[in-house]
């Protein structure tokens, strides 16, 4: 945790308890604006040496000057007696405790002296690091000296966003809860009283909907699941040697003949996938030494599988790891199956596999939108909050540390996080590297490369973390991010962002007026885009869908599918058979011409691609297409 320094500007109003002293910084725009008086220079608390040390009550005044500025009519909790500027408070608790002051509370007019009153306050109970609010008054009490309920600690929250932690300060909150309401209450003549009131944490209820895409899935590239990004089989999987094959150009699964998809999921680090058909189910099929297709045991599966324990469930939405999976239903419950070595399921354990689907530990507001890297998760709510959980290497969940300890004699482990965790601060650098919070950051969308995230906020503003190699953060260093920084090209009037995309090692972003951006590297063995750029190639392309392989590309924009992608590819790019396996720049894949691809998603080093089925004509054409029947044991 940082602690501000005196003098050091902060953006809103802040208390904590440090050790045994009590300090509090009001800076001036937190009481700015229409109708709020001046802010007195001096006006901040100052420790007084000559007042009783804790733990037995201490006095400190909140001002050079006695003043009645509303600071000092908000700043007591229950019971406690704000007198000519003075400050009356018992013991702090033993940890830090950070709260933000009522920025909500109606503005007084200064006065030469403030009478004195008793500002009565119910406070929050606080909250768990996942989002969990448990809201409850605190009991009334006397002056300080008197006995009283020890209040634990609080954490800060917002209505949507980053919020919490604009002054710089890592804070653990739940999120929604909105500001503070305050009203003048009724009190003796000469002064007014401030009762300050927090509504407890509501959960709402959403009911998410799926994608509008309709139409069959086609698949091109790998299919050798357990050979996928390997030079050998493992030996426990020495009977699948054989099985699966390169294809060249797409092709129909037999199995899912009548089946229409409406999702089709996968990753740049992941040899496994996900469909979602019309009605809600959940297919998965591809590697499965963990159990991350969620069927209850670690068998490969070559062709699309129901997973039978969400049959019950409406699946709207979900994402892959390297070994993992994670399942969004319509009421925005996550279920999560797979490795969990690292803690990337939620589970709050650590276990080997998880190979039945088993839901996260997380009770705030509901999830709209999930991503997962290599060996870490990340999810979104309904009010824009992000959270994140898993391996911690890199900086790559943003919570300001890589996480990394020395266990014994050249052993180095991760403290891992086990439950999802807010996302508390964003930053940006200035060019003389001053590091600023960037405030009142509401999250939109989210995605996730092998060892980095990208984050779409609702000003259309892109964020970057975690590993810094090869450029794919965009920020023309490749230094690691410990927290969300903001990628300037995207924060000017008129060039915001729109739609964002992370590869193993690159990333993408769709600017508001259509254009495509990259940076990072696909060829780790070729130059490397430092800062965004735009792809010429696709200048005035109308980009509907973009996903992203160990270093291949597939775009579906207008009318037609584009791929390209560096050597050695295995079908990816689905260009066919007797055509060339790979292209550094972009092309048109001619055995979808007349296909209108909905969607498309990419695995390691395969490519799936949702056909619209509408029309007869289209129809006829997918029939036209090779059917893939794939032996099993």
């Amino acid at each position: 945790m940082r602690i501000q320094r005196m003098g050091d500007p902060f953006p809103s109003p802040v208390l904590f308890w440090v050790g045994v002293q009590l300090r509090c910084f009001v800076d001036k725009p937190a009481w700015g604006g229409p109708g709020s008086p001046g802010f007195p220079g001096a006006h901040h608390m100052r420790d007084s040496p000559e007042e009783p040390a804790w733990p037995g009550g201490a006095r400190f005044p909140l001002a050079a000057h006695p003043s009645a500025h509303p600071a000092a009519a908000t700043l007591g909790r229950a019971g406690e007696e704000v007198e000519a500027g003075w400050l009356v408070s018992s013991p702090p608790p033993a940890q830090f405790i950070t709260r933000p002051l009522c920025a909500a509370a109606p503005c007084l007019p200064p006065a030469a002296t403030m009478p004195r009153k008793k500002a009565a306050a119910a406070w929050e109970e606080p909250s768990s690091g996942n989002g969990t609010a448990r809201a409850a008054p605190r009991k009334r009490g006397g002056p300080a000296g008197r006995k009283r309920e020890r209040p634990e600690r609080c954490s800060s929250s917002s209505g949507g966003g980053s919020s919490g932690d604009e002054d710089g300060l890592e804070l653990d909150g739940a999120p929604g809860g909105g500001k503070r309401a305050a009203r003048p209450a009724a009190g003796k003549a000469g002064g007014a009283a401030v009762v300050i009131t927090e509504p407890e944490h509501t959960k709402e209820r959403v009911k998410l909907e799926g994608s509008k895409c309709k139409g069959q899935l086609l698949i091109f590239g790998a299919t050798n699941w357990d050979l996928i990004g390997r030079k050998e089989v493992p030996k426990q999987q020495a009977a699948y040697r054989n099985l699966g094959q390169n294809l060249w150009g797409p092709h129909r699964y037999g199995c899912l003949s009548g089946v229409r998809v409406r999702t089709v999921v996968s990753g740049s680090c992941a040899a496994h996938s996900l469909l979602i058909t019309t009605e809600g189910k959940l297919w998965s099929w591809g590697r499965n030494e963990k159990g991350q297709l969620g069927h209850g045991d670690t068998k490969r599966v070559e062709a699309p599988r129901l997973i039978e324990s969400l049959s019950h469930e409406a699946i709207v939405s979900a994402a892959c790891g390297r070994n993992h999976t994670l399942a969004l239903t319509e009421t925005g419950s996550v279920f999560a199956f797979g490795e969990n070595k690292m803690g990337q399921l939620g589970l709050g354990n650590q276990t080997d596999a998880v190979p039945s689907p088993a839901q996260i530990m997380y009770n705030g507001q509901p999830i709209t939108k999930m991503a997962c890297g290599a060996e870490f998760s990340m999810i979104m709510d309904c009010k824009g909050n992000l959270y994140s959980f898993g391996c911690p290497e890199y900086g790559q969940l943003g919570h300001n540390s890589d996480g990394k300890f020395i266990a014994r004699a050249q052993r180095i482990e991760y403290d891992c996080e086990l439950v999802p965790r807010r996302v508390a601060i964003f930053i940006e650098k200035t060019k003389d590297g001053q590091i600023l919070p960037v405030p009142n950051v509401v999250v939109r969308d989210v995605a996730c490369g092998a060892n980095h995230t990208l984050v779409l906020d609702s000003q259309k503003r892109v964020f970057s973390w975690g590993f810094g190699g090869y450029g794919r953060l965009g920020h023309a260093e490749q230094k690691d991010e410990m927290v969300p920084r903001l990628v300037k090209l995207f924060d000017f009037p008129g060039r915001g962002a729109s739609q964002i995309y992370a590869g193993y090692t690159c990333s993408f972003a769709v600017s508001e007026v259509g254009g495509l951006f990259f940076w990072g590297a696909t060829n780790t063995s070729r130059e490397s885009t430092m800062y965004p750029k735009a792809v010429q190639d696709l200048c005035g392309w109308r980009i509907r869908s973009l996903a992203c392989g160990k270093s291949s590309i597939i775009v579906a924009a207008d009318e037609s599918t584009i791929s390209w992608g560096p050597s050695p590819t295995f079908g990816e790019l689905g260009y066919g058979d007797h055509k060339p396996k790979s292209s550094t720049a972009a092309q048109e894949v001619r055995t979808l011409d007349g296909i209108f691809s909905e969607q498309v998603a990419m695995g390691y080093s395969h490519s799936l691609v949702i056909a619209r089925d509408e029309s007869e004509t289209e129809k006829e054409k997918l029939k036209r297409l090779p059917e893939y029947n794939p032996r099993t044991l």
